[in-house]
């Protein structure tokens, strides 16, 4: 059980990209951490990378978790809670993309998408919600995207499941905030990961690095902000503008 005046935070998808990103921002900020992904072998030596800059004040616990597996959510985390003790914190962020034809043979990866993006990170939420419960409070923290407002092409399944589990963040505020708990949505814009590898995501209008992003999202963490965009310029000047841009500007 850790005991660090400065909260432990659970990051799921955390292997990779802005999960890994945001626990090693985490960690330089002194939380302790419990960090989920499918792929364990990543998680582990992102925890050797965790202890080498922040030493061993800083306690990492890992779990094996697919949330695809969404009967498998709430027996892995709860495990992990238990672990840690009191968790302050948890950041539903695993999640997927990939390019997808209408009517082309991918049905299967379109409903996989909305398993990942919505159904895993729904089963997330349950509990974490119910550890909170347990526990008289705590803070749930959604990283949504800025396709949840805009259409992107051959992204239909991603920004529906997107646009999904931004509307479930926002009743998940209105119905939870009696029970002592938070809700923050984060819509990130471009970040340059490997989230999809046929597209060069750090070309695209505005990108910024996973570890700007992590930045970024932490002092919206830390501020327990209802919403955030990110990068927040120059997404929310722009913010008015999604969802009515013409079709052609979206295009890649």
């Amino acid at each position: 059980m850790t005991d660090l005046s400065k909260g432990t935070v659970v990051i799921t998808g955390a292997s990779a990209g802005i999960g890994r990103a945001l626990a090693l921002e985490m960690a330089r900020r002194g939380y302790s951490l419990g960090l989920t992904a499918r792929r364990m072998p990543l998680l582990e030596d992102l925890r050797e990378e965790i202890g080498r800059i922040a030493g061993p004040a800083v306690a990492v616990e890992l779990a094996s978790l697919d949330v695809c597996r969404t009967e498998t959510v709430s027996p892995v985390l709860h495990a992990l809670f238990n672990r840690l003790g009191r968790v302050d914190t948890v950041v539903v962020n695993a999640g997927s993309n990939d390019l997808c034809d209408i009517g082309g043979g991918d049905l299967g990866k379109e409903l996989g998408l909305i398993e990942t993006n919505l159904s895993g990170a729904i089963a997330t939420i349950n509990a974490a919600a119910e550890h909170f419960f347990e526990h008289g409070g705590g803070h749930i923290v959604g990283i949504s995207s800025l396709a949840s407002l805009q259409p992107l092409p051959r992204q239909a399944a991603y920004c529906a499941s997107k646009a999904g589990f931004a509307m479930y963040l926002n009743v998940a505020r209105m119905d939870l905030r009696k029970r002592g708990i938070a809700v923050t949505n984060i819509r990130p814009g471009y970040i340059a990961t490997d989230i999809i590898t046929e597209i060069d995501i750090g070309k695209l209008p505005f990108a910024i690095s996973a570890e700007q992003a992590a930045t970024e999202m932490a002092r919206l963490i830390e501020k327990r902000a209802k919403s955030g965009i990110v990068p927040a310029f120059p997404w929310t000047l722009l913010r008015p503008l999604l969802g009515h841009l013409p079709e052609q500007f979206a295009g890649y």
